[in-house]
């Protein structure tokens, strides 16, 4: 047979004889005087058993494990591997499913995209008014979402649903969310930061934060305070000294 003869009988292409040549998976064999390669029975049985193997979701690297006498893997393990694979991807796949119809089932979306049950509820118990600082505190909160270990998110969530059920502190993050927005195109000294500050940090509640807050310096803080107007960032760096107790 010629190399397109034995890839119409096994269904493939001649480009993937050549790819399973290059790769050795396939034995090439020699050339005749005409110039052309003879294929045999042998090398169409060897590529149809490649292809099988493929077929069920086989890797090349896995299918030449198979193929070689040497491997030291046989074929029963190597198809029992695969399998416990398969109900990993069946198990993540269910879980991805749970999850879009929670959100689906859920209604209208959030503006931030698709965050977390959890996250969805807050941010529907979060005041917002317009405000464009409270757009960007739900941002923030969206990107911890995502980010977060699962602990760490659990805990955040969990200490601002317990402030959010205060219609006080709802009333306290409205006030702090028009304060901010009022330092939009203010300087970093202007009088009103101390105020702000003062009111921002009177709705943290006091088991969110740790002993592990990152370094003034760090490049999250960095990009967080650019995110803000002038003012705003120093809002933001007074709020956390005064938290963390380094500000009266």
């Amino acid at each position: 047979m010629r190399i397109g003869e034995l890839a119409a009988a096994v269904g493939v292409t001649t480009r993937t004889v050549r790819h399973y040549h290059h790769l050795g998976l396939l034995p090439e064999p020699e050339r005749l005087s005409n110039g052309y390669r003879e294929y045999t029975l042998r090398h169409a049985v060897v590529l149809a058993r490649i292809r099988r193997l493929t077929e069920l979701g086989l890797g090349l690297g896995e299918v030449r494990d198979v193929l070689a006498d040497e491997a030291g893997k046989d074929l029963a393990e190597v198809l029992t591997e695969l399998d416990a694979d398969l109900a990993r991807q069946e198990a993540e796949i269910r879980e991805r499913r749970r999850r879009l119809r929670t959100l689906l089932e859920a209604g209208e979306l959030p503006a931030e995209g698709p965050v977390s049950p959890q996250l969805a509820g807050l941010l529907a118990a979060l005041p917002a008014d317009g405000s464009p600082m409270a757009a960007k505190d739900r941002e923030i909160l969206a990107l911890v979402d995502a980010g977060a270990p699962p602990e760490e998110r659990e805990r955040l969530l969990s200490a601002l649903r317990g402030a959010l059920e205060d219609p006080d502190a709802v009333a306290r993050a409205r006030q702090a969310y028009a304060l901010l927005d009022a330092l939009a195109d203010a300087s970093p000294d202007d009088p009103r930061v101390e105020r702000a500050a003062r009111a921002l940090a009177d709705c943290v509640p006091g088991d969110l934060l740790t002993d592990r807050q990152p370094p003034a310096d760090s490049g999250f803080l960095r990009a967080l305070y650019a995110d803000f107007a002038p003012a705003q960032a120093q809002v933001v760096r007074r709020t956390l000294k005064i938290l963390t107790g380094e500000g009266t």
